[in-house]
């Protein structure tokens, strides 16, 4: 399923050891490494590109497909189509030919069905693994002023959200904790429409239809869920973002599955959904032409002056989130294991 054993660092080990410690500062670079940001924007004469690496280290059944296109979601929501990618192959010795050839077969389905080329990388047997991981590497270009970034929300702009909340943290738990989902009583059909969720994983096509109609942020919510992603852009768009939880998408499957965990799934890692956000007249057009794409989307929020995130509860109450958030996944890990 999902990267379900990575933990990100805290923002402030972040900005402590690795945001201050960037080499040379190039006036080329846009978009360089940033809380909440998703690929670096690069200047190349008239020409933006549009660069991101991202990691797939859990045991993970589709790992060579999950890597494109979480690499290649991250390029999207800047605006630009993904076309390049180099994956880098972290494998256990005795990883078998056959584990391989799945492998780098799926890679090169998910690159055919999002249009992109494999032009690099590295491929290694690697001492003290016990499964394999990937680095995956995605790159695109964009026209010069014409990218979106995280931190771009503005007061008086609508939130805008794709499909349902935790749609990859429903497909991992359906399958990493299958058997104990099926000791609390979760049924049978339940489990197996779950785990297709996983298929859902990519928001390149929305992300890019999104991008045309001038929408100022966009982001690809994983750790922490929905609510680490909106915190994730209300803090780096230095505004108040309020989000009401019965406006938010839940699936039939994700609540079920949370509530026989007691978890909640706003705070479950959420790849597959797309977060933006836009003036009201841009966000209901973005609305309208989803729908028509296909891609159920809903406007669950809105922002204002300030900063950080409120979360208004079905029971009326009101949370207010700092910027981080750790994911519902992790504590089930650590009170069931595996």
């Amino acid at each position: 399923m999902g990267d379900s054993l990575s933990l990100k660092l805290p923002p402030s080990l972040l900005s402590k050891y690795v945001f201050s410690r960037i080499g040379v500062k190039d006036p080329d670079v846009l978009v360089g490494p940033s809380y909440g940001e998703d690929a670096a924007v690069i200047r190349i004469g008239d020409k933006l590109l549009v660069v991101h690496c991202d990691p797939i280290t859990g045991a993970v059944e589709n790992v060579g497909w999950l890597a494109v296109h979480i690499a290649c979601n991250d390029i999207a929501v800047r605006g630009a189509k993904p076309r390049w990618i180099l994956p880098v192959l972290y494998l256990p010795f005795g990883t078998s030919e056959s584990a391989i050839d799945k492998m780098t077969r799926q890679i090169d389905t998910a690159a055919k069905e999002l249009g992109v080329m494999v032009v690099g990388g590295h491929t290694e047997y690697t001492y003290g693994l016990d499964r394999v991981m990937i680095a995956m590497t995605a790159m695109g270009m964009c026209e010069d002023e014409k990218y979106v970034i995280t931190g771009g929300a503005r007061p008086g702009d609508l939130v805008l959200m794709t499909k349902a909340a935790a749609i990859e943290g429903t497909s991992i738990l359906a399958s990493d904790f299958e058997e104990l989902l099926n000791k609390k009583g979760v049924p049978y059909d339940i489990m197996v429409k779950a785990k297709e969720f996983i298929k859902e994983i990519s928001v390149v096509k929305e992300a890019l239809l999104l991008s045309e109609i001038g929408v100022n942020s966009m982001h690809d919510p994983t750790e922490g869920g929905i609510i680490a992603g909106l915190a994730e852009i209300a803090y780096a768009s230095k505004v108040t973002i309020r989000v009401w939880e019965d406006k938010v998408p839940i699936r039939k499957e994700t609540k079920v599955i949370c509530e026989a965990l007691k978890i909640d799934p706003l705070r479950l890692i959420s790849s597959g959904v797309l977060l933006a956000t836009a003036p009201p007249e841009v966000a209901r057009r973005g609305t309208s032409l989803l729908k028509e794409q296909g891609i159920e989307s809903r406007i669950i929020g809105e922002v204002s002056k300030g900063e950080g995130l409120i979360i208004v509860r079905k029971s009326g109450s009101v949370e207010k989130y700092g910027v981080y958030v750790e994911d519902e996944l992790l504590r089930v890990w650590r009170e069931y294991g595996h």
